[in-house]
């Protein structure tokens, strides 16, 4: 049985988008076995490695994990993992959580795909040392197996990523193009990229290309609307994390944004904020049902359904609702 997505179908492609970020996260953990030594850990089980493989930004990460974590399917521990300078945190399945992750495996491996022209079940395709994750990659929304992935994580050197994933490409370009103006990158700049990519946990060819990419370019933006659309991300929950705060502040440095302009960028951030795919499925369902002024009963039945398969809270609708009730007066 196909496994229907009730979150973040929006901006993944092809079988991928049919799972939930939850699903698709447990797929991964199931796959990447904590070692047991009590020392280091692979990338793959850090907030960036996870963000990666399941092909959403790392901004909507640790909610899902909060969440998995509450249930107790998943349990934090701080490790040394290759090529960082501190210990970090690493996520694993709990015994509770392996329970349910076999489950959704088992459902997925299950599915019966069009293989090169025959009928097949996704657990009968040869692995060739490749995760699961990265075999479904290359399923499309039809179930049609293809050689070509048709969507890649930005942990890998090439190919389509998720809008999810473009999305912070797009603001790694704007940032290279910032950075090229004067022909060098400076240690600043150099600092702040470096930080960004790992936080964002991609891949250094595909850097390398976004990087080119850039320096060729003629559009060369301001600092100023990198920084905003910066604010704009980070600000996606309504709450910048700790990491987010780091690369603001390095930001602020190399480009020189002052307190003052940090303020204004900061509050016009608040009032024109960047929505993601679920809330703004959520916002044009909700314009709809305001365009008489009112919501029928009908319509609240209906918007509260929406509200459960989009994970949308109350809080969320409430302050929507009141964005719509502002534009209209």
């Amino acid at each position: 049985m196909l496994i229907q997505g009730l979150h973040g179908e929006e901006v993944v492609d092809g079988f991928l988008g049919s799972l939930t970020t939850e699903q698709r996260m447990l797929i991964h953990l199931f796959d990447n076995i904590l070692p047991s030594n009590q020392w280091e850990a692979p990338v793959a089980l850090t907030q960036a490695g996870i963000s990666a493989a399941v092909h959403v930004q790392r901004k909507h990460v640790p909610r899902t994990l909060k969440r998995l974590e509450k249930t107790n399917e998943i349990e934090v521990t701080n490790r040394h993992v290759p090529g960082g300078k501190q210990r970090r945190k690493v996520y694993s399945l709990t015994t509770q959580g392996k329970i349910r992750a076999k489950l959704v495996v088992e459902n997925v491996l299950s599915v019966i795909i069009d293989y090169n022209g025959d009928p097949t079940s996704i657990g009968d395709i040869s692995k060739n040392n490749r995760r699961i994750l990265e075999i479904l990659a290359h399923i499309d929304s039809n179930l049609g197996y293809h050689n070509d992935p048709v969507i890649t994580s930005i942990a890998k050197p090439s190919g389509t990523a998720s809008l999810d994933a473009q999305s912070s490409e797009e603001l790694m370009k704007r940032m290279f193009a910032r950075a090229w103006e004067d022909g060098k990158i400076t240690n600043d700049e150099h600092q702040l990229i470096t930080e960004v990519v790992d936080f964002l946990g991609m891949h250094p060819e595909r850097v390398r290309r976004l990087s080119e990419d850039a320096r060729t370019a003629i559009d060369i933006p301001p600092p100023e609307d990198i920084y905003l659309e910066m604010l704009r991300q980070a600000l996606v929950d309504d709450q910048i994390i700790e990491e987010e705060v780091a690369l603001l502040d390095t930001f602020r440095v190399a480009f020189g944004i002052n307190e003052e302009m940090h303020a204004k960028l900061l509050q016009q951030a608040v009032l024109d904020p960047l929505y993601p795919e679920h809330i703004l499925t959520y916002y044009s369902a909700l314009e709809t049902a305001m365009d008489d002024g009112i919501i029928t009963g009908d319509e609240n039945a209906m918007l509260k359904t929406l509200r459960v398969s989009l994970d949308i809270s109350e809080g969320e609708h409430a302050n929507l609702l009141a964005k719509i009730r502002d534009s209209i007066k």
